[in-house]
């Protein structure tokens, strides 16, 4: 009988072809992990690149690609044109931005050793990533947008801690722009009760963060209210006035009844005023109007102390030009006094009502003028039993300057 011979070195095929995909599999593992945690890395540098050029371009007097490629070396992509290349385009050479200078764009490439794969002629892995910031730069325009009266508050309840709230009979009827509450109470951030009523008008409208809790919807018109609106930062991002109070002190005149711009310490306006002469007033006792008052082209600095009109005709507005243009009443972030808002039925306020910490209230006073002014305060509480006109207007009311922004967009 012959013997079947086997097939010689079967098993050292099958182990070789074997050990080939067992140095594929692990060159997937190793290789594919080595190359997707540069890939992380890369990306973490490309993105601290981007925003680090556009604080340079924001702050000035940097320049903005040296620091691009620092931040990129920091973070272990020096641009050494062998492991790694760092590319800085502004604008983008491509996408979205492509054609705005605002936008920045920094692309890593980054090329990874492999291991194991160059058993299946795989040397290298390449990476590219890119990351896009924004710069928008400071610009000197309307606070908030041209909201005509704004609750700053962040949060509320709905207790002693109301962010907006209307009662009473009042009335307000607002032109010129809307009503926005930062409150992000779910139930109450605005609130009204009693017969208290908001008129809107020229298409603007009732923003909330939070929810609100109307008592009578009727006596919302035209009815446009904003639940879920965009909270903004507290304090808000805008620069406050640099309202510069000097050391000349205030002055009553001989027959008491004008006063000088200046620094007061006492009360305000003392007893007897009833005109004021143009300028700056830095008050360090509040303000307190109780008789009538006319004061053209002033604006009051509030150091401490209230805020509070009385039902008295008040005649009093801001600049029309400089650096305090448009702005009437600032109570800087430490005075959190409260300001109280009356007026005679003769009574005509121009000007921007600036109360970042203060609650405010507003009472009805019949006024036909009424307030053309912009009142931005922490909380608002709308109440008495009258009509309360606010018109807003543009250039009537105070710009300042918006903070730089720097944004990570891709």
């Amino acid at each position: 009988m012959l013997k079947q011979n086997k097939p010689q070195g079967q098993a050292l095929i099958i182990i070789a072809l074997a050990l080939v995909g067992l140095i594929g599999i692990v060159g997937l593992v190793v290789d594919g992990g080595n190359a997707f945690l540069d890939r992380r890395n890369a990306q973490n540098a490309a993105d601290a690149a981007a925003l680090a050029a556009a604080l340079a371009r924001i702050r000035g007097g940097q320049d903005m690609v040296a620091t691009a490629f620092a931040s990129a070396a920091l973070n272990g992509y020096n641009n050494d044109g062998v492991t790694n290349s760092v590319e800085l385009f502004s604008p983008p050479k491509d996408g979205p931005h492509s054609e705005n200078v605002e936008y920045i764009q920094i692309i890593i490439t980054s090329h990874v050793d492999t291991y194991f794969a160059r058993v299946v002629g795989r040397s290298k892995i390449t990476n590219v990533v890119q990351a896009v910031a924004r710069t928008k730069s400071s610009e000197n325009s309307q606070l908030l947008n041209g909201i005509a009266i704004a609750s700053l508050a962040p949060s509320s309840n709905c207790g002693n801690q109301k962010s907006f709230w209307i009662h009473g009979d009042a009335t307000l009827d607002v032109s010129g722009g809307g009503i926005f509450i930062n409150s992000n109470n779910e139930t109450c951030a605005l609130l009204q009760h009693g017969n208290g009523s908001i008129r809107v008008n020229d298409g603007f409208k009732i923003n909330v963060v939070g929810g609100a809790s109307i008592q009578k919807p009727l006596l919302f018109t035209p009815g446009v209210t904003v639940v879920g609106a965009v909270p903004i930062n507290y304090p808000p991002p805008f620069f406050m006035p640099d309202v510069e109070c000097d050391e000349i002190p205030a002055e009553v005149s001989e027959d008491g009844t004008s006063m000088t711009a200046g620094t007061w310490a006492d009360e305000f306006p003392p007893p007897g005023v009833t005109q004021l002469e143009a300028g700056i007033y830095c008050l360090e006792d509040g303000i307190k109007i109780n008789s009538h008052l006319i004061g053209h082209n002033v604006v009051f600095k509030v150091l401490n102390g209230e805020v509070h009109f009385g039902n008295a005709n008040i005649v009093l507005d801001a600049p029309n030009s400089g650096d305090n243009a448009g702005l009437l009443i600032y109570l800087p972030q430490e005075n959190n006094s409260s300001v109280t808002l009356n007026g005679g039925s003769e009574s005509i306020i121009k000007g921007t009502i600036l109360a970042p910490a203060s609650p405010i209230l507003i009472n009805g006073n019949g006024s036909s003028s009424g307030f053309d002014s912009q009142i931005i305060g922490y909380t608002i509480e709308v109440g008495g039993s009258g009509n309360l006109r606010v018109l807003y207007s543009d250039a009537q009311n105070f710009n300042s300057w918006t903070m730089p922004e720097v944004q990570l967009s891709e």
